[in-house]
């Protein structure tokens, strides 16, 4: 799908950006120096060749004047913090940050390169993969989430984002709801059968769930599979940090219903069955992605409905479970 909030670059602007991060080294001197990587729906992302043969990441942050959700403000800063935190556990396979920049000198928004990650994307090969080599690499995916869930913070809440932050769980979850309520507002936006009333309401029924988590904990939130590469049958990273958040372990991708109740993430994370107050929270979380995957369709104007037809066939079934339980 293609996206309104990709800030692509000439080869000429990624070459200066290349001599700023590596002031020893400049763009392969090759027609291919670049390669864009397609497939990310908020940054534009590019494969960089450097003069002394290596290959690099580049990642870029929208435009300012993108139009983006109120709780994807300042996340390329949560990328890179979260990143480099994580590294710290050698458990997490974190590609290393080579150089941050949010000068906006050579760039107009924020940028960084990383490390290139060995392997495959696992979203795109895990199909012509074998059952048990998938469930393998589930099981360890399962497993690095629960170590990236082990870091506990001070608040709750996203970490660049002041007014999405709170000292309860239950405050800080109503608050990042509300924001993409109020987002959908904006843009007149359609849930379905539901208004946001409705759906406001539900969220209220089964707000007192989110008194049960006691200590915010690191959760990455988009741990699906095309965030992580493969090789040989394992691991060998995990993309895409810029919307960590700190709340509630449940949040994870793994827990939601597009997994089914029993998967290979949960039995490597250690965790497969759940209280009557977890399954409350479970439903939250999954209306919660479900609404920012429809809402962020009004704003990054994706040239295909696979989104918004996603998010709707989990919006519909959860609302209902609120609602009847």
């Amino acid at each position: 799908m293609e996206s309104r909030t990709k800030n692509r670059k000439t080869k000429n602007q990624i070459a200066r950006m290349v001599e700023r991060a590596f002031p020893d080294l400049t763009l392969a001197p090759t027609e291919d120096a670049i390669e864009e990587l397609k497939e990310g729906f908020f940054n534009a992302a590019y494969r960089v060749w450097l003069s002394d043969g290596r290959e690099v990441i580049l990642k870029i942050a929208p435009p300012p004047t993108a139009e983006v959700m109120t709780y994807e403000k300042n996340i390329m800063a949560t990328e890179v913090a979260s990143m480099r935190l994580a590294s710290q556990n050698p458990a997490i396979p974190v590609p290393e940050i080579y150089y941050y920049d949010d000068s906006h000198e050579v760039c107009e928004s924020d940028y960084f390169f990383m490390e290139k990650l060995s392997g495959e994307n696992y979203g795109i090969i895990r199909a012509s993969l074998a059952p048990e080599v998938q469930a393998q690499i589930d099981e360890e995916i399962g497993a690095i989430v629960r170590e990236i869930n082990r870091f506990t913070g001070t608040y709750y809440g996203y970490p660049g984002n002041p007014d999405l932050q709170a000292s309860t769980w239950r405050e800080a979850f109503l608050k990042i709801c509300e924001a993409v309520l109020e987002d959908g507002r904006r843009k007149n936006a359609g849930y379905g059968p539901f208004s946001i009333d409705e759906i406001h309401a539900a969220m209220m029924k089964h707000a007192s769930a989110l008194d049960e988590v006691a200590t915010p904990q690191m959760v990455h939130w988009d741990a699906w599979d095309l965030n992580f590469f493969v090789k040989d049958g394992h691991v060998t990273g995990l993309l895409d940090f810029e919307r960590v958040l700190w709340g509630d372990p449940l949040l994870e991708a793994q827990f939601r219903p597009l997994f089914g109740p029993e998967n290979g993430y949960l039995r490597g994370y250690g965790k497969t069955t759940f209280t009557h107050e977890e399954e409350r929270r479970n439903h939250l979380y999954t209306l919660h992605l479900a609404l920012v995957a429809k809402t962020e369709c009004y704003y990054r104007h994706y040239d295909t409905d696979e989104m918004a037809n996603w998010a709707m066939n989990m919006l519909v079934p959860t609302m209902q479970w609120l609602q009847q339980n």
